[in-house]
């Protein structure tokens, strides 16, 4: 399978790889910095650079429901490389860290809100959770200011792992009804807002909570007879 080196390092922002297969699908690598789509978060986009110099535009990036491989998808109308080529992968950097910096701003709106997670997406230009909310009246400035409150704090963020019989022992720890976290092997991975937030989780995050800046509740929606949806936006 392909080395995951977002995992490693979210802040890496180029690797040079080889190409393991070329399909209408899209383009397995050895490795990559490319996450795919998963939890919400949207796969990243960037290039593929060959050794000739070609640029490949990468349109998103996701993981193929029958095998599970992360595809790289290229824009139409550009040559596809062989298998075997090198390449490098390069991100659009200033894409991915708006996704990290919305990433992490969702794990403090589950500090901020007590209800479990219906659902919920990460973009560029926005993110937005859904809460099983059926009784309880959501206020945007009061939300707004709470969480520009723990940005503030410039917490520490980081990763760590616990094992599936942890997990099973603690099943409050995963906020989201409708997706699990990803599991390697017998450990799942995990993210600490020191003080703040601890939860299972896949995605790609900031290091210190300053780092997301200041943000905004852009609107509140009603979908459903619980549902309750909560869009966040960059305040600059």
């Amino acid at each position: 399978m392909t080395r995951l080196l977002f995992r490693e390092d979210a802040y890496a922002q180029s690797c040079d790889a080889t190409v393991k297969s070329v399909s209408e699908r899209g383009i397995e690598l050895d490795q990559t910095v490319f996450y795919a789509t998963a939890g919400g978060q949207t796969g990243d986009i960037g290039i593929l650079k060959t050794a000739s110099g070609t640029v490949l535009p990468v349109a998103t990036t996701v993981k193929d429901r029958e095998t599970g491989r992360i595809l790289h998808i290229i824009a139409d109308d550009h040559p596809l490389p062989a298998v075997g080529d090198a390449i490098t992968a390069e991100l659009d950097w200033d894409n991915r860290h708006k996704l990290m910096r919305f990433h992490t701003c969702l794990h403090l709106l589950c500090a901020v809100i007590e209800g479990d997670v219906t659902g919920g997406n990460i973009a560029a230009h926005k993110a937005r959770l859904d809460f099983n909310l059926p009784d309880i009246a959501l206020d945007k400035d009061e939300i707004t200011e709470k969480l520009n409150e723990l940005i503030a704090r410039d917490a520490d963020v980081y990763d760590g792992e616990i094992s599936i019989a942890e997990l099973k022992a603690n099943p409050e720890l995963v906020r989201t009804m409708s997706v699990q976290p990803p599991m390697d092997g017998n450990s799942i991975r995990t993210v600490t807002i020191e003080g703040i937030d601890f939860q299972p989780c896949g995605g790609t995050h900031v290091r210190k909570t300053g780092e997301i800046g200041p943000v905004s509740v852009a609107k509140i929606e009603k979908k459903g007879r619980q549902n309750r949806r909560i869009n966040i936006v960059f305040a600059q």
